[in-house]
């Protein structure tokens, strides 16, 4: 790579960073502000909410990152225009399409530093947040609904009425009938754990009933074949979009064995798929933007007109997004539209600038 090309992919990485270093601190006092009401709820401090806060800025920094590009594109660039840089690579013979790929080169490596950050970090870091947010508000570190969480497990349907954690589970029903005698069978379990790759049941009652009556019979241990593992039952009482995408695709398989709707994690995991491409046309309509009119734009206007693409990105994204959830649009078509929006838009401004 060229120097001049390193010098303008680092003008666009810096100014993302600096985007970043300023929307995190006010993401996060908003985060704070809104929990404010919690503190003094059972064991829940003031520390626990700054934790709780802390923990959830890497899903918010991930959710933020395409706004920031382009922001952190438009200021980066942008004081670059101010110091009459970028009319003197042209005036050398630097390409517009140069100055696009150059740009676009320091945005590969933000996408790599937001992957990280989303299907690594923030994953790990959310679960952690909202588990010692719960234990602190309620003194409990299971999570108990009314009637748990149900499944279709190879023709047996399963309720849990209690996740402790992925490997350990409370208070398991599982019904199942044999069509052979006409029999139902009924097991409950007062707990279960994942050992060696394998569940075992513990403290079963297990009845049969038929035409005959009732049998009911007592087991201290047994095993449990299932197509629940931990990592599925971690992500049942987690939101979709907090999921690293190979668990979401996991858990749309597992959906899909069980005849459920997988809409909203399907819309989900491909907006996952092509937020990469959404950073880079953030960066590629950052461009034709800067270079139209910078000589005549100060920096605040180059914030204002980011901040509303962004706000419009936002509103196309949601749309797409509940057009697939409520019409049954194409999860991917609802994906991928919005970037493909932007990287038109750009490239016709490309074109109309060269």
């Amino acid at each position: 790579m060229r120097l001049i090309d390193r010098y303008l992919a680092w003008a666009v990485i810096g100014g993302t960073l600096l985007t970043l270093g300023i929307l995190l601190p006010l993401l996060g006092v908003v985060i704070l502000a809104d929990d404010l009401d919690n503190i003094g709820t059972a064991n829940y401090q003031l520390t626990d909410a700054l934790l709780f806060m802390v923990l959830s800025l890497p899903r918010y920094a991930y959710q933020i990152f395409p706004i920031a590009t382009l922001i952190g594109a438009l200021i980066g660039l942008g004081a670059l225009a101010n110091r009459s840089e970028l009319v003197a690579m042209r005036a050398a013979g630097l390409s517009v399409w140069q100055i696009v790929f150059a740009g676009l080169r320091g945005g590969v490596l933000l996408v790599v530093l937001a992957l990280v950050l989303g299907e690594v970090i923030a994953p790990m870091t959310e679960q952690r947040g909202v588990q010692l947010r719960r234990q602190a508000l309620s003194g409990e570190i299971a999570q108990q609904t009314l009637d748990g969480f149900w499944a279709i497990d190879e023709g047996a349907y399963v309720n849990i009425r209690e996740i402790q954690s992925g490997a350990d589970l409370r208070d398991i029903f599982i019904y199942q009938f044999d069509a052979a005698t006409e029999t139902l069978i009924e097991t409950h379990a007062s707990a279960a754990r994942y050992r060696n790759a394998h569940w075992i049941l513990e403290d079963i009652v297990r009845s049969r009933i038929s035409d005959g009556g009732v049998q009911v019979e007592r087991i201290a241990q047994t095993g449990w074949d299932s197509l629940l593992d931990p990592g599925l039952l971690k992500i049942v009482i987690a939101n979709p979009h907090l999921l690293p995408a190979w668990s979401l695709y996991r858990y749309i398989r597992f959906m899909a064995i069980n005849k459920q709707d997988a809409g909203a994690y399907e819309v989900v995991f491909w907006a996952k798929v092509v937020y990469p491409f959404l950073m880079l046309s953030m960066i590629l309509l950052a461009t034709p933007l800067l270079l139209g009119s910078s000589r005549s734009s100060g920096m605040g206007w180059r914030l204002f007109v980011g901040i509303l693409i962004g706000i419009l990105y936002y509103l196309i994204s949601r749309t797409f997004a509940y057009l697939a959830l409520l019409f049954g649009m194409n999860p991917v078509l609802a994906a991928i539209i919005p970037p493909l929006l932007f990287i038109s838009s750009a490239l016709l401004l490309l074109r109309r600038l060269g």
